[in-house]
């Protein structure tokens, strides 16, 4: 591309590129990548880094970055849901021509793509960085994950908070990412580890390896919030989405990708992959909240606002605001409740929408329900359910 010298000529250029493009669509989403490759199988990506993503917006870039492929003889396949592209100094070269009218104003919030396309043309230059190292990736459409590339530009969507847990299909993803050693936060392949433990062992240069899966870890791409604490590094999954003042906690805490909490939040406990935690919430030491495979059914839970999970306790439904679950109580939902007719009518009050009668329920009727504590009686064994003490604020959508 030419140097574009004004922003009227910039917005003409998208226009064009738009019309005479066959095919051509805006992306889901978009963004620059560096990315690992494997030490024996070195076209194999590993891990894939983005500085920045780009999620239902920033369509110009996007649009830049398709002219530019183009003139490098590569032609962007509209019709694939995911769309991977290695990138070379003439690629960027040319998306900053095209970026000269807003080149002073890179380091601005509205222009961060041309910050990282400025940032690794001059790495490129000054470090001679191999080029192969890095891909433009493009989402077209939500669908199942394909490529590593685009299966973390996903996780970094969830991380960010620029889609909601649960909304993105992330079908294919355990499919997609390799089963790797992470030493330092690089992966490393297990077949080459295997085929030179000898030299290594022998040379002293074995790494230290930290962990394996096929996940990194959340602190290994993420910058959380200040006022957000990660006591341990290995207790978030990349991938988890932690809202500003959620607390992690070391000891049996854990939570899994696609899984978080939506507000300020003690996490002690384990939240499972597509569990969610509302705001002012509680998950004590050892609790556990269950996934999609634990047992319910494949129904998500979801914990309101202002919830106490207890110690060792177990969770297997969703909870509206203000439920406690007793410590080393398992709430599940074939699990037998009983509740006295007057603390029934208390429930009743604070769920205007709920007609139950009768004293014993399974868990599952009581399901997204306000206001419940859910205890075992010491004598009997019983599990039974009451009136919680905690604050209930009403959803205005259901009530």
């Amino acid at each position: 591309m030419d140097i574009i010298q004004t922003t009227d000529a910039f917005k003409a250029l998208i226009e064009n590129i738009k019309s005479s493009t066959p095919g051509y669509k805006d992306p889901l989403a978009f963004g620059i990548a560096r990315v690992d490759l494997g030490q024996l199988n070195i076209d194999k990506t590993l891990q894939a880094t983005y500085p920045l993503i780009n999620w239902d917006e920033n369509f110009g870039s996007a649009a830049i970055f398709i002219k530019a492929l183009s003139e490098q003889g590569i032609e962007v396949d509209f019709t694939q849901n995911e769309a991977v592209y290695t990138i070379n100094l003439a690629f960027l070269k040319s998306c900053l021509n095209a970026f000269t009218p807003y080149s002073d104003e890179a380091h601005g919030d509205a222009h961060k793509n041309i910050q990282v396309v400025s940032a690794l043309y001059s790495q490129i230059v000054n470090s001679g960085s191999l080029e192969g190292e890095f891909k433009v990736v493009f989402l077209f459409e939500d669908g199942a994950c394909e490529s590593v590339e685009a299966t973390y530009l996903k996780l970094y969507a969830l991380s960010q908070a620029k889609v909601g847990l649960r909304e993105l299909n992330l079908n294919g993803a355990f499919g997609a990412l390799p089963n790797v050693a992470w030493s330092n936060g690089q992966p490393i392949e297990l077949d080459y580890l295997r085929e030179f433990e000898i030299e290594l062992k022998l040379a002293n240069e074995y790494p230290h390896i930290d962990f394996v899966d096929k996940f990194p870890r959340f602190l290994q791409h993420i910058i959380p919030a200040d006022n957000t604490r990660i006591l341990e590094t290995s207790k978030v999954r990349f991938g988890a989405q932690l809202a500003a003042g959620t607390t992690v906690m070391p000891g049996a805490s854990y939570i899994n990708f696609n899984a978080g909490t939506t507000g300020v939040s003690m996490v002690e406990g384990r939240i499972s992959s597509s569990a969610i935690v509302g705001d002012g919430s509680d998950v004590g030491g050892g609790a556990s909240i269950l996934g999609v495979l634990s047992g319910t059914d494949g129904n998500p839970i979801s914990i309101g606002k202002n919830c106490l999970l207890g110690a060792n306790s177990v969770c297997g439904i969703p909870l509206g605001d203000g439920c406690i679950i007793d410590a080393g109580v398992a709430i599940l939902e074939g699990t037998k409740i009983g509740i006295q007719p007057t603390e029934l009518q208390k429930i009743m009050d604070v769920n205007t929408n709920m007609k139950m009668e009768g004293e014993i329920f399974k868990g599952k009727q009581l399901a997204g329900l306000y206001g419940i504590h859910y205890r075992q009686n010491s004598m009997t064994g019983e599990i039974t359910a009451s009136r919680s003490t905690r604050e209930i604020k009403l959803n205005a959508d259901l009530h």
